[in-house]
């Protein structure tokens, strides 16, 4: 089916999928993992995630609370959910396939503006609920989709997800048979009872019914793996199957996720609810890449070092999760298994960098503001003065240019315009539009955003890594390295690897008699996947395992 034109005719199927119980649980990731199933059954699989927050855009959101924002090929700005999806189906998701309240609103509102609505009342139902069905058909028919998975963010019983579940009701009632609701509900085990509970979820699946749904799938997450007691209870109370109750314990690796799935035959179960056939078996490609980062024994220990890692008392990894995740995928093409240490820049401005004498590698990954960057300035010195690799990406490149400018080239006051606007040597400086967008408080969606052409000096690192010399990236900054500066680092020894087509940007910096030390202005981490681990990662890894 996957192979055949998409045409007027072509019927496409609608898997909703909701969260019960506690956020946090696994949408994401289980979406994902159901999109990767259906794909080795031989269907066309895409995905969107609704986000029920007023923001347009995860642009401007705090990455400590909500996590990364990742970004997509045409510039737009996501929910790290956007991430899971492209990692996990193996493509890339638009800016279609992305929506929030406060978007859905902005368009609604633009249009009445825009006489649109011939002088109608524009009210919240039915119009909002039908702008969503509209958007969600046409990422649909634009990605040219048998199956299209959509997550609506948050859990059943907020106020904020019911227009959004008001949206998957109408469609459902539209077309039944091409409809399908997926629950993602947590079921605890507390300490002291030692026992599965069950209630929650079941008020979850009320909770769902109240609102016109009932849910054909019940993905029962949980510390450990649902028993038969458990699952007779959820049938019971919650309507649905005893066969259609899937198991989902927690697991040492995601990317088990669709191994487990596909035990559990759910791909076969969502295609027989559909009248639909599966042409293949097997995931024989997942199941390699799963058991080799599985069967990885040789330990390398990479240093993260951040600040968008604190709350309150905890250490939170989803800010930086497409770098996590990029490391993983070239861990296990390389045989290795990295063992991450997040490492704080504050500490380390106080401390010292003794900490960082324990590690193989070092990323400093993307960052915004003053905070914390002299400990990423030490770090960066370290490893360039010790021959320890380190990969710079974004904000990390920039801090390597820095200290590059204030070490070598002895401008001991360089620094970026973001930190002190007032440096004597802003060696990483405003754009002149940029400029304009602050002064006029423009902040969301101004950045340079998305896929950008880059063109890779030949006898570089970079160039052996990418084994070409014309390349595309995705971008999401707003300073960039200030060429009234370039002549005299090159003189003094940095290398500009990468720059724009027209040699106006400079996308890339090495240090060549090093054993890796690269800064990209770009986010490759944005582009790696499981089953296609992207090359800089992959190099970083490989010299990273050399290091004793």
């Amino acid at each position: 089916m996957a192979k055949n034109s998409f045409s007027k005719k072509h019927k496409i199927r609608y898997i909703f999928v909701v969260g019960g119980v506690m956020s946090g649980v696994g949408k994401g990731v289980a979406a994902a993992s159901m999109g990767r199933v259906l794909i080795s059954k031989g269907y066309n699989v895409s995905a969107i995630k609704i986000d029920p927050y007023i923001n347009v855009d995860a642009g401007t959101m705090n990455p400590t609370e909500h996590g990364e924002t990742f970004v997509t090929d045409d510039r737009d700005e996501t929910d790290q959910d956007v991430g899971n999806y492209e990692r996990f189906l193996n493509r890339d998701i638009h800016r279609e396939n992305y929506m929030t309240t406060g978007r859905v609103y902005l368009s609604l509102i633009t249009r009445e503006r825009n006489l649109e609505f011939g002088g109608k009342c524009v009210e919240v139902v039915p119009h909002i609920p039908q702008e969503v069905i509209g958007r969600i058909k046409v990422a649909a028919k634009k990605d040219k989709a048998d199956i299209m998975i959509i997550e609506i963010g948050g859990t059943v019983g907020e106020y904020q997800n019911l227009l959004f579940l008001e949206a998957a009701r109408m469609m459902h009632l539209d077309n039944p048979k091409d409809v399908l609701f997926v629950m993602v509900s947590y079921l605890p085990v507390p300490n002291k009872i030692g026992e599965m509970k069950t209630k929650p979820t079941q008020y979850a699946v009320r909770t769902l019914q109240s609102s016109g749904i009932q849910a054909d799938f019940i993905i029962a997450r949980s510390d450990h793996p649902v028993d038969k007691p458990r699952r007779e209870k959820l049938a019971v109370f919650c309507n649905v199957k005893e066969e259609d109750i899937i198991s989902g314990p927690d697991v040492d690796s995601i990317y088990e996720i669709p191994i487990n799935f596909e035990k559990a035959d759910l791909g076969n179960k969502i295609l027989k609810k559909f009248g639909l056939k599966s042409t293949k078996k097997d995931m024989h490609d997942w199941r390699a890449m799963v058991e080799k980062m599985r069967n990885a024994k040789q330990e390398v220990h990479i240093g993260i070092v951040g600040k968008y890692f604190g709350t309150g008392d905890f250490t939170l990894a989803d800010s930086y999760i497409s770098v996590i995740e990029a490391i993983k995928h070239a861990g296990g093409i390389n045989g290795v298994k990295p063992v991450l240490h997040w490492i704080n820049t504050e500490e380390i401005e106080t401390k010292g960098v003794k900490i960082l004498n324990k590690m193989n590698g070092l990323i400093v990954p993307q960052g915004w503001g003053s905070r914390g960057h002299d400990g990423k300035i030490k770090t960066i010195q370290y490893c360039r003065e010790h021959k320890l690799p380190y990969l710079g990406l974004c904000y990390g490149m920039q801090m390597a240019v820095i200290e590059f400018a204030r070490h070598v080239c002895g401008l001991k006051l360089a620094d970026s315009e973001e930190i002190n606007p007032k440096t004597p040597h802003p060696v990483i400086h405003i754009m002149p539009e940029q400029k304009a967008y602050l002064a006029k408080k423009q902040y969301g969606g101004t950045i340079r955003l998305g896929a950008w052409p880059c063109t890779v000096k030949a006898g570089t690192h970079l160039a052996r890594i990418y084994k070409t010399d014309q390349i595309s990236e995705r971008h999401r900054h707003r300073y960039e390295f200030n060429n009234a500066y370039r002549e005299q680092m090159e003189k003094a020894g940095l290398v500009i690897s990468g720059t724009s087509p027209d040699n106006k940007l400079v996308e890339a910096i090495e240090i060549p008699e090093h054993p890796f030390f690269i800064g990209v202005q770009f986010h490759p981490e944005y582009k790696s996947r499981p089953l296609d681990p992207h090359p800089i990662f992959k190099e970083f890894v490989k010299i990273c395992a050399h290091k004793k």
